[in-house]
Formats: C-alpha cells, structure tokens, sequence
C-alpha cells in the first residue's frame, strides 16, 4: 500500500523562537519512506534534525530570529505492509509476563490519569471478554459517550477533563481510551499518525494497546482505516508525542495536512476501522 503524507505549516516569530516538529512519517520494518521532501524558508533558517532510538519518532528542530515569517513544507510517500489478524485471537498478557520497556505505559501520565479511573474502568469493562475484544469495548464506551467536538478541549485538558465534558477531539479521546485501558492493567500508548480519509485532513490521534506479546492499534473515534495510518510518532500521552513545540515569542499562521492512498486501499471501507493491526514498528 502507498500513501502520499505531507503538511504546510506557517508560523509568525515576534521573537527569538525555537520550534520543535514531529511531522515526518517513522521509519519502521513496515512502513518504508520512499520518497521525501522537506523544505524551509526563509533559506538559511538554522534546523538541526534526530531520530529517537527505540520509538522512531523523527524530530526537527527549527530557530527563528524576530521578525521571521516560517514556513514549512514536508511531502513523503510511504509504503505500508500492515500485519492484520482476527481481532478474536488476540489474547491479554498478564501484568507478570510483561516486557519491562513496556511497563512504563501503565503508569498514570500526564494526560492519562489512569490511577483516577479504576473503579470506573472495573465496572464498565470486567466483565467483556479479555484481549482485543476488551480494548475494542473500552473504544465503544468512549466513542458513545464523547461527541466529536472542535474546539470543545485545549492543549491542557486530560482524560479526566474529557470524561466530564463529553467532548472532545480525537487527541482527547486516544487520552480516555489509554487511561481506561492502564486501569484495566493493559499496557497503552498515544501515537500520531497521518490519516487517509479523515475529514477534514488533520494530523490524527490513535493508540495502541499491549496484547499477547505486541502492540496493537486501535482508534477510539472511528474515523479513520486503522491499516492505512502512517505513524508518525509515540509517546505516553500527547506531551511526548506532540507535531509541534513552541519555545519563545511564536504564533501559528497557517497549517494544511494531507494524507491520501495512491493504491492498496479504498478508504471507504469504513469496517476497516475495527480490524486488529500490529504496530508498524514490529514484523511479525
């Protein structure tokens, strides 16, 4: 499957600025960058570029003097070679047989308070099947009680805050749906990905969950192909996965994501969005 990915980002600096991106798809066993473009004016702006080890996530890191008008543009294909199985033969791991990298994803976070959800998460979910079907419910319960709602969150709001709102963006509802599955004692992560076929095109949140020995993705709004999303980065909540950091006197001016399947997929198929797909980053 190819997917063309890309952004156009615009920022006004009244300062000295230093912005912090993570906007350019990983490099994993399954999905390859086969081509990329990533330009920057004014020509002759400072930017310094590394890969994380052990996620993937690619950071670039711009400096802007007073008065600069930035602008970023960044267009990449990307292969895919999703792993998909039956949802029914992922099985839970117990908290005793997990990988010790992978026991930080089931702590409390800054944006996930999972210590603040277990009573909650006990009642709901003990009594749905373990495993997939387990998460699955979990993405069911936040998908009925939170509307869709722009503008209804803001960069500091929680899982917490989510839950008693009722709304939120797809950020807040990878949030809820990470903080519940921790309660449950299943290891979970926030990723960003670009997302064919959501609309309108933005840079889209997900999650994944730890299940019988891999990470799985899962998709809490329903919106996009969960085999046609192109990671970009990985962290415990937001806060360690953000596209963009501002330090210093910088504003926003303009941002247009894009995200389309050039072959492999109709994004039509909105069954796709309930199927067990392996995390790009292993090959199984």
């Amino acid at each position: 499957m190819k997917i063309l990915v890309g952004c156009d980002l615009g920022y006004q600096a009244s300062g000295p600025a230093t912005l912090i991106l993570n906007i350019q798809p990983a490099e994993t066993p399954r999905q390859r960058v086969l081509r990329e473009t990533l330009a920057i004016t004014p020509e002759g702006t400072r930017t310094e570029s590394w890969t994380v080890p052990g996620t993937g996530n690619r950071y670039l890191r711009i400096h802007a003097e007073a008065g600069t008008a930035l602008s970023i543009h960044h267009e990449a294909e990307v292969e895919l070679s999703p792993h998909v199985v039956d949802p029914a033969g992922v099985s839970q791991t117990a908290p005793a047989e997990l990988p010790p990298e992978v026991l930080p994803h089931l702590w409390p976070s800054r944006f996930c308070e999972s210590d603040r959800l277990e009573r909650l998460a006990q009642r709901e979910f003990c009594g749905t099947p373990e495993g997939h079907a387990r998460v699955t419910a979990v993405c069911n319960w936040v998908n009925d009680r939170i509307t869709y709602l722009r503008g209804a969150s803001a960069p500091t709001t929680t899982a917490t805050d989510t839950l008693l709102s009722g709304a939120g963006v797809c950020r807040d509802f990878a949030h809820l749906a990470v903080a519940l599955c921790r309660a449950l004692g299943i290891p979970a992560r926030f990723i960003s990905a670009h997302a064919p076929g959501l609309v309108p095109p933005d840079f889209h949140a997900v999650f994944e969950a730890f299940l019988g020995g891999k990470w799985w993705l899962f998709d809490a709004t329903r919106q996009a192909p969960l085999d046609a999303l192109v990671r970009i980065g990985q962290g415990r909540d937001a806060a360690e996965a953000a596209f963009a950091e501002i330090h210093g006197a910088a504003t926003p001016t303009g941002m247009a994501v894009r995200a389309e399947v050039l072959e492999g997929l109709d994004v039509a198929r909105g069954a796709r969005t309930t199927l067990a797909v392996a995390d790009a980053a292993e090959a199984p």
